[in-house]
């Protein structure tokens, strides 16, 4: 794993050092982070779980939003990302993109300690601390490029001989020397992002309450932390320099949201062990009955852990006291979907107003109850509004796929099949599925948007194939049960690897 980390480390670094400049005085344009961005994001989603979950996303960004709206004009359009990892750190990376580990957001109390942690990252970008360390980096003699090259690709190709990972540590570590914040950097940092809180109507305590539970922790857990990433030095001086501002200003409690406790309890619910946080939300309910956010993650939890009836109860008892909030209305819905109660998910999800503002689980799992009282037209209605809005939601197109094959549509089911495995990343059966559906359309319209797929299928990677004996196959048939909607693994392999009908 440290091997691993360290050449994500040096690949970020081989980014910076690559990247072009304009005159060496100059620091990076706009621009230039920018373009940067785009690769440093690659890398990042490639060797990070950056969670994907509407709410938790709305509600991160939310917050940033509320911090930048009392700002001057920002030349980025900053974004919030959640990795999930029990790390307690966070950081931001070029052009506004900012990064809180799930470790973090879970040691949080309150709203306002996780405010402090976000307007201190803002400042960095605010301030370009970060171009002016890509600016640095890139001047800087320490490293000749022919030795990072060779350090990156020794470390990516998973040598085992101690002296490439010695060499791979020791440039790392070289680097991070280059690639690290100044203190100056970091005051600046402190004093804006004091600034920034205040100016979004959070008090300073929330922020003195996040810094004395990373001094307690020292950012523990950082060995899993790219180099590069390792950002927050002397946090016990940053606390004693805040002590003493706050000796002028009266004592407040920290600000707080149910938004922030419902969304750090879904991130330990869903994201984290199901059974450890079913143990985890009983405990807390056991010493506060009346608290809703753990009742809400008692619910998810349980629904994730396999016990849909139990964690029927439980939500409904959320909603009862909080019948307004959409969110825990299609949590409802789905949660009566998993429990087979499909006619009353229906009646929950259409009863919510502008289902798709909300995310794309309301209208999935509409379609996903529709789909199993077998209402393929209605099922094919809810997920193509589902990909019309969230065109990133994979499984729509899998499961529009599967509402095809049932009506016997087979060249609108091999196309949206094809579509799933394209982003899936698989395109070999993504390639099969639209060959097939070539084969069986009279539509020109559809077969150009066919041709058009398969020309993008040629730019994809091949995957490798499965060498374990013990590997799932690939190969599938369609069910042909009504509403069943699945692809069942066969157990003989005689197909190529491929899926019939």
């Amino acid at each position: 794993m440290k091997r691993i980390e360290q050449a994500i480390a040096l690949v970020l670094t081989l980014c910076l050092l690559l990247w072009p400049a304009g005159s060496t005085a100059d620091a990076m344009t706009v621009k230039e982070e920018k373009e940067l961005a785009e690769e440093f994001l690659e890398t990042i989603h490639k060797h990070y779980h950056v969670i994907d979950d509407f709410i938790i996303h709305e509600y991160i960004n939310d917050l940033g939003g509320r911090i930048l709206e009392n700002l001057p004009p920002q030349p980025f359009d900053y974004k919030f990302h959640v990795i999930n990892q029990d790390t307690v750190n966070a950081f931001a990376g070029p052009a506004g993109n900012i990064f809180i580990f799930s470790g973090l957001f879970e040691t949080m109390d309150t709203e306002s300690e996780l405010a402090g942690i976000v307007a201190h990252e803002i400042a960095h970008v605010s301030a370009r601390h970060i171009s002016d360390m890509i600016e640095k980096s890139k001047k800087s003699q320490m490293l000749s490029m022919a030795g990072m090259i060779a350090g990156i690709l020794v470390g990516l190709g998973g040598a085992s001989s101690v002296g490439s990972a010695l060499s791979i540590g020791s440039m790392a570590a070289g680097q991070s020397m280059i690639l690290a914040y100044t203190r100056e950097n970091e005051l600046e940092a402190d004093f804006l992002g004091r600034r920034y809180l205040l100016e979004a109507d959070y008090d300073l305590y929330g922020l003195r309450e996040a810094l004395s539970k990373i001094r307690d922790r020292e950012w523990y857990g950082e060995e899993q932390v790219p180099t590069y990433l390792k950002t927050h030095p002397a946090t016990r001086q940053r606390l004693t320099n805040l002590e003493n501002m706050l000796m002028h200003h009266p004592e407040n409690k920290p600000s707080d949201s149910f938004a922030f406790q419902r969304t750090r309890a879904r991130l330990k619910a869903l994201y984290g062990q199901s059974g450890r946080a079913v143990n985890h939300f009983r405990q807390q309910l056991e010493r506060d009955p009346e608290d809703q956010a753990a009742l809400y993650g008692l619910a998810l939890a349980l629904a994730e852990n396999g016990q849909p009836e139990s964690a029927l109860e439980a939500i409904k008892k959320t909603v009862a006291r909080r019948p307004d909030d959409p969110f825990m209305a299609i949590d409802l819905g789905r949660i009566f979907f998993l429990s087979g109660k499909h006619e009353k998910a229906i009646h929950t999800l259409t009863g919510i107003d502008n289902l798709s503002r909300y995310g794309p689980d309301g209208l999935f799992y509409l379609g996903r109850s529709h789909m199993s009282r077998g209402d393929f037209d209605k099922a094919i209605a809810a997920f193509k509004e589902t990909n019309r809005n969230f065109p990133d939601h994979e499984r729509t197109l899998y499961f529009l796929g599967n509402c095809y094959g049932e009506q016997n549509r087979l060249d609108q089911a091999h196309y949206y099949l094809g579509r799933y495995y394209r982003k899936t990343g698989d395109a070999e059966n993504a390639r099969f599925h639209f060959n097939r559906a070539l084969d069986r359309t009279g539509s020109e319209t559809l077969a150009e948007k066919i041709h058009k797929e398969l020309a993008e299928t040629k730019k994809m990677p091949e995957k490798k194939e499965e060498t374990d004996e013990n590997s799932p196959s690939r190969d599938f048939y369609f069910s042909g049960k009504a509403g069943a909607g699945v692809f069942e693994p066969r157990s003989t392999s005689g197909q190529n690897g491929k899926i019939s009908w």
